[in-house]
């Protein structure tokens, strides 16, 4: 086995009597992220919820392999050998803005930068640093989708949010509307690509022109501003091209046109149930190969089905153990396990979709009641063949830093990533144990 852990455990088999560390080399980067057996591409799919869990209803009582889901985790018990359970991490960032600090450690692994009222991020989350290495060949270098919210939790860097759309008729249109082609069809014969690219030709140049008259923070901007026309310009092209020949893609079935409120409580289970088919598909058909998926926003204060009052009200004043909390939480999970059936029944090769992929799913925080940054729930589920070693429960009993698995989860696609964050927050080395 070409990886850290294995040439260190092989060094001490040898009779060794000193452990030294070594720094990340490139030596142990994973095999290339093109594909598992050179058939299929590998996915990355960040799955978010707001208001935490129940830690004490969250962790499995037992450590390592083969362990019995905790309750709130039963609703993915089906998925248990395809499920890494990661816990006792800590999110390593002073906790100034009650949610939003959380998610901005937990995403980009630093600080937020600025204020309550104008806070942004200090760089790229965690999905499109993935993008950036492997969501290039795809129409959509990464998709963004919220099921009661319009926020995930995607940015490109600073005061530049990828938006989710939680419309899923809109989402079916973007994805499958009039500019879809199943394997076989050949490209997008469509003259007024022509006319898009000129147009699109003309805007970088007057911009180019407009660069030298700005300031720094101005041409900051229009550096990210010329980054989406660019991204745009690639989308256009892949639209002439051939679609990839996967044998399991194919145009999902129109979700209703508008799901509106029942008594004041949005249709979670239908609008989550009508989006996982969608981005399931989108990824079967290699329309995108990363995909931002917000269940909820932090500090949402949805009404839950039989809740009696909003989830971030609830997560403060219900007392004692919160089983309305805990109820919220094992739903939550629910939703997840349907996500993760449908990527489960696209068949790739001898594996599927999921086996394909690699999942990774997280809130804010842990405790909603003390917005706590300590003991963080994180599933990963797929396990990106291997790369990433599923099937177990692993947890510290220090609060590590919980940079230490993302660090994994970058470098699980084949990316030489040698830290991830910053000062307080900076780690070099992954979380061995997951690491296949």
């Amino acid at each position: 086995m070409s990886s850290r852990r294995g040439f260190l455990t092989g060094a001490l088999r040898t009779g060794g009597l000193v452990c030294v560390g070594l720094p990340w080399l490139e030596l142990f980067a994973p095999r290339s992220a093109q594909a598992c057996d050179g058939l299929f591409p590998q996915r990355f799919i960040l799955w978010f919820w707001g208001n935490g869990n129940r830690p004490e209803n969250w962790t499995p009582s037992q450590d390592g392999f083969d362990v019995e889901l905790s309750g709130e985790l039963a609703p993915l018990a089906a998925h248990r050998a395809k499920l890494a359970v990661v816990s006792g991490f800590a999110t390593k960032v002073a906790n100034s803005i009650p949610h939003w600090s959380g998610a901005c450690g937990l995403f980009t692994g630093r600080p937020e930068v600025g204020g309550e009222d104008d806070w942004t991020v200090a760089g790229p989350s965690l999905d499109q640093v993935i993008a950036a290495e492997i969501g290039g060949e795809t129409i959509y270098r990464s998709v963004e989708v919220g099921v009661t919210t319009t926020e995930a939790f995607s940015y490109n860097g600073p005061n530049s949010q990828n938006p989710a759309e939680a419309d899923p008729y809109a989402l079916y249109e973007r994805l499958f509307g009039e500019t879809f082609r199943e394997p076989g069809e050949g490209g997008l014969v469509d003259p007024s690509l022509g006319y898009r690219r000129s147009a699109l030709d003309a805007v970088m140049e007057d911009l180019a022109s407009l660069e030298s008259r700005l300031g720094s923070a101005d041409q900051r901007r229009l550096e990210q501003h010329l980054d989406g026309v660019r991204e745009l310009e690639t989308r256009l092209a892949r639209l002439e091209e051939d679609p990839p020949e996967y044998e399991a893609c194919a145009r999902p079935s129109e979700p209703l046109a508008e799901y509106p409120d029942v008594d004041g409580r949005p249709q979670i289970a239908e609008k989550n149930a009508a989006m996982a088919k969608m981005v399931a598909m989108a990824l079967a058909c290699d329309q995108t190969r990363v995909v931002s998926y917000a269940l909820s926003a932090a500090l949402n204060n949805e009404l839950w089905p039989e809740a009696s009052d909003g989830h971030h009200n609830l997560t403060h004043h219900e007392s004692g153990d919160q089983p309305e909390v805990d109820a919220i939480a094992t739903y939550n999970m629910e939703q997840l396990a349907v996500l993760l059936a449908e990527l489960d029944a696209v068949d790739e090769g001898e594996g599927s979709l999921l086996d394909n992929s690699l999942l990774l799913a997280t809130s804010e925080v842990s405790e909603g009641r003390t917005h706590s940054l300590e003991d963080i729930p994180l599933l990963l589920a797929g396990g990106l063949c291997g790369r990433i070693v599923t099937g177990q429960h692993v947890r510290s009993y220090t609060a590590e830093n919980i940079n230490k698995p993302l660090l994994s989860v970058i470098r699980a696609f084949g990316i030489s990533q040698g830290s991830w964050g910053a000062e307080d927050t900076l780690v070099s080395d992954g979380l061995s144990e997951i690491e296949g």
